[in-house]
């Protein structure tokens, strides 16, 4: 029987995220399967994967033959890494304590090569935050001084309005306080 590791689709349209399963070569894409051994979402960022390591490391051993996005995946969470060091004690070239010690120097590696992108993009995430609210200032300062024009424009309009008016109010007063005096 021809094994392979695959995916099956799952979810809804515009929306997929695939389970990770062993099944026959013959078997339809999201049929039959043998063993489901994860998940994978790419729908996340970074893409989520669950993975039974233990059983897709067991498969691998075995001769099952993964799809080539499957193959990436496996390869990212480490099970090539493993099955060649594997090898490696098998051939006798180093005993299973080293093997085990590179591989956990390997996935260590790998993790905090992960932990540097993510603080990166939080960084470039807060940077982004910053400057945005920087910006927003800007334009807040450029209203505020619009606003406080237009004010002292329409208090400079008002006050002129008061004086032409008391200006007016003056001579006519002053007009009837000398006709009386006349009389």
């Amino acid at each position: 029987m021809a094994t392979k590791i695959r995916l099956q689709r799952n979810g809804r349209k515009s929306y997929a995220f695939y389970s990770i399963v062993i099944a026959d070569a013959r078997a339809p894409r999201d049929g039959r399967f043998t063993e489901k051994i994860g998940t994978y979402n790419p729908n996340t960022n970074p893409a989520t994967v669950d993975l039974n390591f233990e059983r897709a490391l067991y498969w691998v051993m075995c001769g099952a033959q993964p799809t080539d996005t499957v193959r990436n995946i496996l390869s990212r969470e480490g099970v090539y890494m493993k099955k060649h060091l594997m090898g490696g004690v098998a051939k006798g070239a180093f005993d299973e304590a080293t093997a085990e010690a590179r591989f956990n120097a390997w996935k260590e590696n790998k993790e905090a090569g992960l932990a540097a992108l993510r603080t990166k993009e939080e960084e470039a995430k807060k940077a982004d935050v910053k400057a945005r609210l920087e910006a927003e200032k800007k334009i807040n300062e450029e209203i505020a001084k619009k606003v406080a024009e237009k004010k002292a424009a329409e208090a400079a309009a008002k006050a002129e309005a008061e004086a032409a008016a008391n200006a007016e109010e003056a001579p006519a007063a002053e007009e009837a306080t000398e006709a009386p005096a006349e009389a």
